[in-house]
């Protein structure tokens, strides 16, 4: 575990994040975010929802528990590369009592995180993860960054 918080402001009362790592990519997926670096930089695309700028993402159906069809899906739309990304880790929300709002599998729900070095072919724009004032820092999957760091 890289880390954990207990009470985050976006779960339920009495629920608590942790960042995960290790060999194979924990169930049940609920997203997969394709991580692309340039140095200091990674590439983000404007939400679905909100237009914020965020990782490429993908929802993953309850037929690929883990998410590996999910992401080498998005891989491939993002790079064009069937190339596979590279684990890196998954935002673990823990909830125990939900609320009616709470659209993830209790009491446990991952979020993934997968690296490639390929190019992306789509539009986006590329965002410091390392200044003081990066936007990108009040991101689930920020912690995951320096995992992503390691060889």
């Amino acid at each position: 575990m890289v880390g954990e918080q207990g009470d985050p402001s976006w779960l339920p009362a009495g629920s608590r994040v942790q960042w995960v790592t290790g060999a194979v990519p924990p169930s049940p997926m609920g997203l997969v975010r394709l991580l692309i670096r340039d140095d200091d930089r990674v590439f983000c695309v404007p939400r679905e929802r909100n237009g914020m700028l965020d990782l490429p993402t993908r929802e993953v159906s309850e037929a690929d528990p883990i998410g590996l069809k999910a992401i080498l899906a998005l891989s491939i739309d993002v790079t064009g590369s069937a190339e596979p990304p590279r684990w890196v880790g998954a935002v673990r929300n823990v909830v125990p009592d939900p609320s009616q709002d709470y659209g993830w599998p209790v009491p446990i729900a991952h979020f993934g995180v997968w690296q490639v070095e390929n190019v992306p072919r789509i539009d986006g724009q590329w965002l410091d993860v390392k200044g003081e004032t990066s936007s990108l820092k009040e991101r689930h999957w920020f912690p995951l960054i320096a995992v992503a760091d390691l060889p």
